[in-house]
């Protein structure tokens, strides 16, 4: 090596060495207090709109006890009972009840069946890799950028086509469609993250490509499924609009539709407003029980299949 070499080398590993300025660690500091200042603010915003929405809850709770001039005179005063007269009132004159049968079957048929399909399609385009897989990942996940409401005339044509407009059975059709593309492209990341190690191992004994899937790879992803089904329960549950759209009759509506035409009604015949809170309590609290119980494995499903 030339003396000059020696010197370019030399002059190298002093600056990689040598101690910071004070200049540059006030400057690190600095930047190191801004950070905590927003991440503070950020803490502080976040919480803040956790404590408001906690404390709208509760308040919509505390009105479905009361009734509607107390409500009308002090809007944040507190029930004098517990009478659930109020949620009796939405469930027979609202028709919560067949409604909520509406609502629970169709979340759950939707929500399997959109699971059980995604699942081995998932798992396919996750373990095969060839020009037709990525074809249909892309596919999917340029269904993740597609609306409902794009969709929503040409859906409801093709529906009163076969006559599935007013019908349960049509508007599990159309959650499953809508709800696959996400489905499929959060289960693709639980599966490439699982190790393939155990598949192979699995081959080389003689199962079948799937016996593997069935009595490996599922126990495996049971994080990832049951994540996915939940957030697609949440997510039929919730869901209006298309739901709004297809039915007509009212013994075919689900809760959030029966809520509206609850609101309707008590807007032409005089606002029932303890009615109206307890009937949104119907539709809220069955969701927001279902999270609080499977909350953080929703939560650490979500992270594991994001980060892989």
């Amino acid at each position: 090596m030339t003396s000059a070499e020696l010197l370019v080398e030399e002059t190298t590993t002093r600056a990689l060495v040598a101690p910071k300025s004070p200049r540059g660690r006030r400057r690190g500091a600095a930047i190191g207090r801004e950070r905590s200042v927003l991440r503070g603010i950020g803490l502080v915003l976040l919480w803040a709109f956790v404590a408001l929405n906690i404390v709208w809850m509760v308040w919509m709770v505390l009105q479905a006890f009361r009734d509607t001039r107390s409500i009308l005179t002090d809007p944040w005063g507190m029930p004098t009972s517990l009478d659930p007269k109020n949620f009796v009132t939405a469930w027979t004159v609202g028709d919560f009840a067949t409604a909520t049968l509406n609502s629970v079957s169709t979340t759950l048929i939707s929500s399997l069946l959109t699971v059980a399909i995604a699942a081995p399609a998932a798992y396919y385009l996750g373990r095969v890799e060839n020009r037709l897989t990525g074809s249909l990942t892309m596919y999917f996940v340029l269904g993740l950028g597609i609306p409902a409401q794009v969709i929503l005339i040409p859906l409801f044509v093709m529906l009163n086509e076969v006559y599935l407009t007013d019908s349960l059975v049509g508007l599990n059709l159309v959650y499953i469609g809508v709800s696959l593309p996400f489905t499929v492209f959060l289960l693709i990341a639980f599966f490439r993250s699982l190790p393939q190690e155990l598949e192979e191992a699995a081959a080389l004994d003689g199962t079948t490509a799937f016996g593997t899937f069935w009595r490996i790879t599922l126990p495996l992803a049971k994080g990832g499924i049951l994540t996915a089904f939940v957030l697609q329960v949440i997510s039929h549950w919730n869901e209006t609009l298309l739901a709004l759209t297809l039915l007509q009759s009212t013994d075919k509506y689900t809760l959030p539709v029966a809520l509206i035409s609850f609101i309707q009604q008590q807007t032409y015949s005089g606002a029932d407003w303890g009615g109206l809170f307890a009937g949104l309590c119907i539709v809220v609290l069955p969701m927001l029980a279902i999270y609080l119980w499977l909350g953080r494995r929703l939560t650490e499903g979500l992270t594991l299949g994001m980060g892989k």
